[in-house]
């Protein structure tokens, strides 16, 4: 394929991901890096759905004679949840985590449907995309197998991982459940879902033995914190499957609390409110429905897209004229946060399911170097790590 690169969007710890433009003026997103992605490309190349993103295509390239793998895949203009929840002042509406969260669900129904689990759910891998939100980076996903082989193959983010899976057990489709759940959490607060966890070893024991639940956002209604009770069952046997989700309250019938018409999509919004006709004498008509559904109401109002109806025209303007009322500046107290949630480590993999339990543990002997873990802005390719190595540690923590 021919095509001219842009910007970097993301990079990880061996790929980075940019912009391109096709020779025909296709715009999408290449992953580029010097290790295989074959594993990666063969899971994105078996996916169609509209709720994830779109394979286009693959490709081998030579940079100095050195092999660079190139995938292809849709570009979404709208960057991730994560970009969204910062762009909302920490946290979006609760209108919009149910609208998103549904969408999730549907991308995870149809990966699982296809025995994928994605194993990597966070808002940083959900993309926003004209019509939704759509599951992205299959980096970390693999294909469950009839008799359970690589249930024991483990990958992820620490702090979106369940019990079962941060005590090396297996890491099936609920693992998923759990990360949605814990991801929920993170579009209401803008944290993740253990904000006091800052060290992954201390953080897998926590979330493996310690039997505690991330604390639930208050302002969530009591449907919403019944569905993350629903995902965050320690218990993987009593854990709410996707389809059982699908038919929970939380997600379903997200339009019986809207009017069916017109609303504005902002206070600027100038086009609505001159399309309404006042008379004389009497109320003020009311504004049939155009047909629009409430979901699309609402990505207008947190994406921010143009309303179908005219716009004013600022430009005669005399800029002297206008009196600020809102600054756009982050105070302090959200700086300090983002400090905070830098030391999260975004992404790490390993590949054992031996686990034993050795009552000597030298704790001296079982430190993991800092290159072993990266704080990353925007995680592409999780770092393998020596599994067997952090249970232990965890163990050894368990023991003291």
């Amino acid at each position: 394929m021919e095509y001219k690169k842009g910007p970097v969007i993301g990079h990880g710890s061996f790929a980075t991901v940019s912009v391109a433009t096709s020779t025909t003026g296709d715009v999408f997103a290449v992953k580029s890096t010097s290790t295989s992605l074959q594993k990666e490309q063969n899971i994105m190349s078996r996916v169609s759905s509209k709720h994830v993103i779109k394979y286009m295509g693959y490709d081998v390239s030579y940079v100095n004679n050195i092999p660079m793998y190139n995938l292809y895949m849709e570009y979404a203009q709208n960057g991730s949840v994560l970009d969204m929840i910062k762009k909302n002042n920490g946290s979006l509406e609760e209108s919009v985590i149910r609208l998103y969260t549904k969408d999730i669900l549907m991308g995870l129904d149809y990966l699982h449907g296809m025995d994928i689990v994605h194993c990597d759910i966070k808002c940083s891998n959900v993309l926003v995309c004209e019509k939704g939100v759509k599951i992205g980076d299959l980096g970390c996903a693999k294909i469950m197998e009839e008799n359970g082989g690589k249930r024991y193959e483990f990958a992820g983010t620490p702090v979106f991982m369940s019990p079962e899976v941060a005590r090396g057990e297996e890491q099936g489709f609920p693992a998923d459940v759990w990360a949605l759940g814990c991801s929920v959490i993170e579009m209401a607060t803008g944290s993740h879902a253990w904000p006091e966890i800052n060290d992954p070893v201390s953080g897998l024991y926590k979330i493996g033995y310690s039997g505690e639940l991330p604390e639930f956002p208050k302002w969530l209604p009591e449907d919403g914190k019944d569905f993350l009770e629903k995902c965050l069952r320690i218990d993987v046997n009593e854990r709410w499957s996707v389809k059982e989700l699908l038919e929970h309250p939380f997600v379903c019938n997200l339009g019986s609390g809207f009017e069916t018409r017109n609303s504005p999509t902002s206070i600027l919004d100038q086009g609505f409110w001159e399309c309404l006709s006042v008379s004389d004498v009497g109320p003020t008509p009311m504004v049939h429905s155009s047909g629009e559904l409430p979901e699309e109401r609402i990505r207008k109002l947190v994406e921010g897209s143009s309303s179908s109806l005219c716009l004013p025209n600022w430009e005669d303007d005399d800029e002297e004229d206008w009196i600020a009322v809102r600054s756009n500046v982050v105070d302090e107290t959200n700086a300090e946060n983002d400090d905070l949630s830098s030391v999260i480590v975004e992404s790490i993999s390993f590949t054992s399911s031996n686990v034993e339990e050795d009552h000597d543990v030298d704790l001296e002997m079982l430190a993991i170097d800092d290159e072993d873990f990266h704080v990353l802005e925007y995680p592409i390719v999780s770092r393998v790590v020596d599994f067997d190595n952090i249970i232990h540690m965890a163990e050894a923590v368990k023991l003291g």
